[in-house]
């Protein structure tokens, strides 16, 4: 977001980060507080969940002098760093976050709410491809 010049870009990025933020922060939120974890590593924790999204902003900002955007290195690098990040990202949400309420005696006793949390996951999942095809 901050290597971009296009002001059309930057106001679909803005909302895309913000969705993403919210809800990224709201389950990591709650993972960090279930952690048992002394006060100072959650602390830490948060602190740098809300210092890398800026330090990246700022990074693509400082860069975007240095670069031209349509340059073939420029493109294979973003290409690549995007698919670690979505990777990475996956597996976080699917392995970190989802499995151990997916796979807790509550949720596997009661079929009503694997249902309803299938088709959360599903509906939250499209959303978010439909904010990244939009931005």
């Amino acid at each position: 977001m901050g290597a971009s010049q296009n002001p059309c870009t930057i106001r679909s990025l803005v909302a895309a980060l913000c969705f993403h933020q919210l809800f990224e922060g709201m389950g990591l939120g709650g993972s960090i507080l279930q952690a048992e974890y002394a006060t100072t590593m959650k602390a830490i924790m948060v602190f740098f969940f809300a210092v890398t999204t800026p330090f990246g902003i700022a990074s693509g900002i400082g860069l975007s002098n240095v670069y031209s955007e349509s340059s073939p290195t420029v493109l294979i690098v973003v290409g690549i760093l995007n698919a670690a990040l979505a990777g990475l990202l996956n597996y976080m949400a699917l392995v970190d976050l989802l499995a151990s309420d997916f796979m807790g005696p509550r949720f596997q006793s009661n079929p009503k709410l694997q249902g309803f949390a299938y088709v959360a996951v599903l509906l939250g999942a499209g959303g978010m491809s439909l904010l990244a095809k939009w931005a």
